[in-house]
């Protein structure tokens, strides 16, 4: 479909600027990049602080919850105030928590800022959302998602390597003060780049009862529910993966720091380059098409990754194999989904956007924690990652037409 034309205030030929998704890719990979820099650190920082590998894994998946929370009520705001005064408070204080984060005295309250990092950062992702929706909708807008994941892909294929740089030079605390440098960073590229996408006719007045009342109206669409979700349990996937991988790859098979990052690194390469064939698909082939196909060709995957991991069959190489092509496929999922669901609700665009972010980061981290809780090995981070997928399929197949005889029509 072609650009939302009725919007002045966006960047000429927004379609086309590789510095518009540039800037939006690398908004939207701040959560990712405070995630995976500090992935490599877990084992030394469970020893430094003293807790155990569960607990400090905890610090990982406790930010995605920060972040579900964050884009509830950051979502709104952006509706009210314009994209732009959300995104800047919010990645000021991302700098101010990154800061504190370096010189936490014990694991809890290492949690408790993280948990506080989550929620303020969650306004880089809404912010992202929400302007694409502002000027693109359909295949055109899943198209753009698509791209900006090439952005969002550089975390797990540099963040990693440089956080254990970092860590190894000094110690995991000159990791989040390298963070809190990427903050101040993007605040002066959205101060001094970025315009405002969402004007002042366009914005929704009002106070908590239209904020309430705007939730409401997006949970009774059941189908927007459900596109909804499929992000969150594509997340838990993924995520199931990243906060269990420190130990199971660094710990159980003996990898070193560079070559668990390196590793990281590949299955980021996957997960980038599913999203980019994403983005040429939909030019030719309905979103919610690529997205049925797509799960079911991952829940394929997953049964043969558990296989591997419960069997050892194929040892290490034979698991890499069937993890790298999990996580490839969840590549096409988010975009497609969201794209879709963003369709039905342009009016409240920050809104969607939130309810969106918030429950794809509050499903995977409500997820991602029972793998460690399941004895963190390889069994068990593969059997949650296959459970997520399970419900996700089960959510397209029971929740939305997507699986019926011209069903999926309704969808987009």
């Amino acid at each position: 479909m072609a650009a939302m034309p009725d919007n002045p205030t966006a960047p000429p030929r927004a379609r086309s600027s590789f510095r518009w998704v540039v800037m939006l890719g690398s908004l939207a990979a701040v959560p990712a990049f405070t995630v995976d820099m500090y992935l490599p650190s877990l084992p030394e920082v469970a020893a430094d602080l003293g807790t155990s590998a569960s607990f400090a894994a905890l610090s990982v998946s406790i930010m995605l919850v920060g972040g579900a929370a964050g884009q509830l009520v950051i979502g709104p705001l952006s509706d009210r105030y314009g994209r732009r005064r959300p995104l800047m408070w919010g990645l000021a204080m991302h700098v101010v928590t990154s800061l504190l984060c370096a010189f936490a005295p014990n694991i809890t309250v290492l949690v408790g800022l993280r948990l506080l990092q989550g929620f303020f950062n969650a306004a880089c992702g809404v912010a992202a959302m929400a302007i694409v929706r502002d000027r693109f909708v359909g295949s055109e807008a899943a198209r753009i998602l698509s791209r900006l994941m090439l952005i969002i892909g550089i975390a797990p294929l540099l963040a990693p390597t440089f956080g254990s740089l970092v860590a190894s030079v000094a110690s995991w605390r000159w990791v989040f003060g390298v963070l809190a440098i990427i903050g101040v960073t993007m605040g002066f590229v959205v101060w001094r780049y970025l315009p405002e996408t969402h004007p002042v006719s366009r914005r929704r007045v009002g106070g908590a009862r239209t904020v309430v009342g705007g939730y409401r109206h997006l949970l009774r669409d059941r189908h927007f529910m459900a596109l909804a979700l499929l992000p969150g349990l594509g997340m838990a996937v993924l995520m199931s993966y990243v906060v269990t991988s420190p130990f199971v790859f660094q710990e159980v098979y003996g990898l070193s720091h560079a070559q668990f990052s390196l590793l990281f690194a590949l299955n980021g390469v996957g997960l980038v380059g599913s999203a980019q064939i994403n983005a040429s698909l939909v030019r030719r082939v309905a979103p919610i098409r690529i997205l049925r196909t797509s799960l079911v060709l991952q829940g394929v995957a997953a049964v043969a990754l558990l296989v591997v991991a419960l069997t050892g069959a194929g040892g290490l190489i034979g698991l890499l194999a069937a993890l790298w092509v999990t996580v490839a496929f969840t590549g096409l999922i988010p975009a497609n989904a969201s794209a879709i669901a963003l369709s039905r609700h342009g009016e409240r665009a920050g809104t969607a956007a939130a309810v969106i972010g918030a429950v794809q980061s509050g499903v995977a981290g409500v997820v991602s924690p029972l793998a460690g809780a399941l004895g963190g090995d390889a069994v068990a981070m593969t059997a949650v990652m296959l459970g997520a997928w399970v419900c996700a399929i089960g959510v397209l197949a029971i929740a939305t037409p997507a699986f019926r005889r011209g069903g999926w029509v309704q969808l987009t």
